[in-house]
């Protein structure tokens, strides 16, 4: 879990750069849409507040479990908003994908919530 948890932080910078208003090639590249600055900014933000603490529980190796909690649900609901878009074709194939990594980390997140109860 450590390693995975060091894992997101770099991850989330990924993502940082794709929803940073500077880059829309990013956002085309991946097939998502583009959107108001606010909503922009408002994830480029805390995408990285979320990526350090990852970091930062799997550096120390201390894991908040509400913190893991919230942070699987997060990733859950951006995963499965992005394929019931691709399914509804609202997004494209590539734009639902994106969102893989994120219900992966959400089922092994919440999957370590249950086995460490």
């Amino acid at each position: 879990m450590r390693w995975l948890l060091m894992a997101c932080g770099p991850m989330n910078l990924g993502g940082v750069a794709v929803f940073a208003p500077p880059f829309p090639q990013l956002r085309n590249m991946v097939g998502l849409p583009d959107a108001h600055p606010l909503y922009l900014w408002v994830l480029t933000a805390w995408l990285p507040l979320f990526g350090i603490a990852y970091f930062w529980m799997g550096w120390t190796g201390k894991a908040d479990r509400t913190f893991l909690a919230v942070g699987a649900g997060g990733k859950a609901t951006f995963a499965a908003i992005l394929l019931a878009m691709w399914i509804n074709g609202e997004l494209s194939a590539t734009a639902g994908l994106v969102g893989l990594p994120d219900l992966a980390l959400a089922v092994l997140f919440a999957a370590w919530l249950w086995r460490t109860r």
